[in-house]
């Protein structure tokens, strides 16, 4: 595995590059508090099958560029660093993969560049529409959601998150996951990732620009890209109801539920996603 800079949408983004340069390639999206790390038990896999692998620090994030200001984050600027990274590989298209934050991006790439895509999978979580609607008529999906609409207040997330020695990071992963499926050397990973200078913002800010700037989506838009989702059922943030109308969207979509996993599904299944993932890029 190396690591480079990659230009992109007029930033540049820290990559972990693997596999041969003439494989296929594929994009893996980390979510929040990540970076390229969540993809660790993905990346070795995908590169001895022959793909060229590309997993991002998204922007805002470790050691990717971070720039200030809330419209810096939204949703389709997100997306078109991806398109960036596929063109800067010197491709057409690319398989992607998105969890958490990075599921939104790669349905809203689905959407919206669908011609950069030669399929694209999602980890737990719903279409962009499916969620709002979700937010507006579901108490309880409501109450797991908390969370969006404590982030976009001003400094208050940042002194939250970063107390305690990063405490309330560390609540993120080990609380809502089985226990063991983050170790004390990954924790550390993880606080060196979020102590860079400017990270929690550029973070956070994802939640802000998709509250300040929400996306327009038209109500009977579909997904014409072969898609995939897989969801961890255990998901604390997210119920599992949001599925399959989301997967409803797609014109050649499936659905997988892996019962026994929570909503850091990749971590905590690594073999069971990577056959799933391996058998539908080859599907």
């Amino acid at each position: 595995m190396i690591f480079q800079r990659v230009a992109t949408n007029d930033i540049t983004l820290h990559v972990a590059q693997d596999g041969p340069e003439d494989g296929p390639l594929l994009i893996l999206l980390h979510g929040f508090p990540e970076f390229w790390y969540g993809w660790r038990r993905q990346i070795p896999f995908f590169a001895d099958l022959g793909y060229r692998v590309w997993a991002p620090d998204q922007r805002g994030y470790n050691l990717s560029d971070k720039p200030q200001g809330v419209g810096a984050y939204r949703l389709d600027t997100l997306a078109q660093d991806v398109v960036g990274l596929i063109a800067a590989a010197g491709r057409e298209k690319a398989f992607v993969v998105g969890h958490d934050w990075g599921a939104e991006v790669a349905w809203w790439l689905a959407m919206r560049y669908p011609e950069r895509l030669e399929r694209v999978a999602m980890l737990n979580v719903p279409h962009p529409a499916v969620m709002a609607q979700e937010l507006r008529h579901n108490i309880a999906q409501l109450r797991k959601s908390w969370y969006i609409f404590f982030f976009p207040l001003p400094v208050l997330p940042e002194r939250f998150y970063r107390r305690d020695n990063f405490g309330g990071g560390l609540a993120a992963l080990r609380g809502s996951s089985r226990r063991g499926t983050f170790a004390d050397d990954d924790i550390a990973r993880y606080r060196e990732a979020w102590s860079q200078p400017g990270a929690l913002t550029g973070m956070i800010n994802w939640y802000r620009a998709i509250i300040q700037h929400p996306p327009s989506i038209k109500r009977d838009e579909r997904i014409a890209v072969p898609t995939l989702l897989i969801w961890g059922a255990k998901d604390r943030f997210l119920g599992r109801e949001l599925a399959q109308p989301s997967i409803d969207r797609c014109d050649d979509g499936q659905l997988v539920f892996i019962e026994e996993a929570s909503h850091w599904v990749q971590h905590e299944e690594p073999d069971r996603v990577n056959a799933l993932l391996r058998d539908f890029f080859q599907r």
